[in-house]
């Protein structure tokens, strides 16, 4: 599937059917089939095989330069369901007279251009559009972020008082996502650093026009990516040792309740010598007495006591 919108007198048109698209216009590709595919390069003179890479959901993010496009791959997030974040590669194609973004689902990095409510964005503005797209990213990602480290709070509070194993897979989930994050924000940090060195290529002017403010704009780009890649790194190392902290606890209150079944088992045991010694077929001592039973355990329970007292003396109970 694909639409196809352009700016006009400050209007963004969504209705252009592809035989009619002109300069300036940005074609959105979401999960084409090949039929789609074979129509835009049809139009843009962008090979299939090259489209097709941005569907890839292992494509790591790269930048390609040919003599009739520019091809950007970046990764951006997503939230697949509560407490589960994923990141999915998004292909930008500048052209001559249009930029192209393809991806294999809709996402709220682009859903923002397309619902036309990103200020200062034009679809005639390639290179800036392009920006725009990667700081919006860049802010999505910090957005999530901020998300994940709310939500390890309020798993760290309920862990606090009852340890369960969903809370335990809650924070194994949180900490994948971060290692998805880590990877993909390096990546873009890579691609944006490339895009600034190649300002200055006289030979990239008919595809990459920067102006003084697109250079200021990725510029701010860079630096939110870099603010992104240190929270992630951050917001990882606390949930790491969170988790090893709490497993030590875990571990401990482990301890703790073995060693009071042994003190238990230990005074239990004490009676029970007792018991078994006057319970032989021998005589024994008060077996002629009327009140013999209750002397036996009467010496069972001050025995008992005594093993308890030494055990609490020693901390151990």
């Amino acid at each position: 599937m694909f639409q196809i919108y352009k700016h006009n007198n400050g209007h963004l048109e969504d209705n252009i059917s592809l035989a009619s698209a002109e300069k300036g216009s940005w074609i959105n590709i979401v999960n084409p089939d090949s039929e789609d595919l074979q129509l835009v390069s049809m139009i843009t003179e962008i090979p299939t095989d090259v489209l097709k890479t941005a569907l890839d959901t292992e494509e790591r993010s790269h930048v390609e330069l040919e003599d009739n496009y520019v091809f950007v791959v970046i990764n951006i997030p997503i939230l697949r369901e509560t407490d589960s974040y994923d990141t999915l590669p998004l292909g930008i194609f500048i052209t001559p007279d249009f930029i192209i973004t393809i991806c294999l689902e809709e996402t709220e990095v682009v859903r923002v251009f397309t619902k036309n409510k990103y200020p200062l964005f034009y679809t005639f503005k390639k290179t800036r559009f392009l920006f725009q797209i990667m700081y919006r990213t860049a802010t999505l990602f910090l957005k999530y972020l901020q998300q994940i480290n709310h939500r390890t709070d309020d798993i760290e509070s309920v862990l606090r008082h009852s340890m369960q194993n969903k809370e335990f897979f809650m924070l194994l989930e949180l900490q994948k996502s971060l290692t998805y994050f880590t990877s993909a924000l390096r990546g873009n940090g890579i691609v944006m650093e490339k895009i600034l060195r190649l300002r200055r290529n006289e030979s990239l002017r008919h595809l990459l026009k920067m102006y003084e403010e697109d250079e200021d704009l990725l510029e701010d780009v860079i630096i939110e990516n870099k603010q992104a890649i240190e929270m992630v790194e951050m917001y990882s190392n606390i949930l790491i040792n969170m988790m090893d902290t709490f497993a030590s606890i875990i571990s401990n209150n482990l301890n703790i309740v073995m060693k009071f079944l042994a003190s238990i088992t230990i005074i239990l045991a004490v009676p029970t010598i007792i018991f078994s010694l006057w319970g032989m077929n021998v005589p024994a001592p008060f077996s002629d007495s009327e009140i013999g039973f209750w002397l036996v355990v009467g010496v069972s329970f001050v025995c008992a006591t005594g093993a308890a007292f030494m055990l609490w003396k020693k901390h151990l109970f």
